[in-house]
């Protein structure tokens, strides 16, 4: 007898029961409140801002550069490009370790010196980072959803913007290879598109890069993020 598959079959069935407790328990709460009609549902989509097109929008907006790997850290350095004369963000993205697949800024960076000049200043000091090989981005397909959608309000608009949790998942077309998935804030349109993916020499890991509407200014600028592909997806 597997005892592993047996007592795995039990935690499933105990997790169903209490998921089935609390579904009854909020039924209850709200026994008297009224039924969601089809009205309010498309309310959201009614009396919040439209999207038009700009077009410069691509111009100005954020933009991400992968420097290369440091195997010693373990990390890849990642740069985000704000714009002409902005001071960049300069990332670190964990590729071992327990924090595999964050993208974290180095907030260290900034504490004494945050222009431009002794930014990428800092980022020449750097010891010397192995590169990425780019690989067939059509070898990947993206995927998109909805985890959370939410108003805001600014004030350059009189009627809120539209505002998403979108979780973006990165998997190989012929189903064989590593894969990935984040979620991000995306503003006005839960739409993302896949920029490139570049592979990591000497690994099987790989990592895309994703660009999507992430800046809710005027009509929106996009904004992009890249994401580790492994072996195992990750939840972030």
């Amino acid at each position: 007898m597997n005892r592993d598959a047996k007592t795995q079959s039990a935690l499933i069935a105990l997790a169903r029961s209490r998921r089935m407790q609390r579904a009854l328990a909020h039924a209850y709460l709200h026994r008297h409140a009224p039924l969601p009609m089809l009205r309010s549902s498309l309310g959201y989509m009614t009396n919040t801002a439209c999207v038009s097109e700009h077009a410069d929008a691509r111009a100005i907006a954020h933009r991400m550069e992968i420097l290369g790997v440091s195997k010693s850290e373990g990390v890849a350095y990642v740069v985000e490009e704000l714009g002409d004369g902005e001071t960049p963000i300069v990332y670190r993205l964990w590729l071992r370790g327990p924090r595999t697949g964050y993208l974290m800024p180095i907030h260290s960076w900034y504490e004494q010196c945050d222009t431009p000049e002794a930014i990428r200043a800092r980022l020449a000091e750097l010891p010397e980072l192995e590169p990425v090989a780019r690989t067939t981005s059509e070898a990947w397909m993206l995927s998109t959803r909805i985890v959370q959608r939410r108003a805001l309000r600014t004030g350059t608009s009189e009627l809120p913007i539209r505002k998403f949790a979108l979780q973006l998942v990165v998997e190989p077309v012929s189903g064989h290879g590593p894969s990935g998935k984040s979620t991000v804030t995306a503003f006005l349109r839960p739409s993302a598109q896949l920029d490139d993916v570049w592979a990591i020499p000497g690994t099987e890991t790989a990592i895309a890069r994703v660009s999507y509407t992430g800046i809710p200014t005027g009509v929106g600028l996009d904004k992009e993020t890249v994401v580790l592909l492994t072996s195992s997806v990750y939840d972030e």
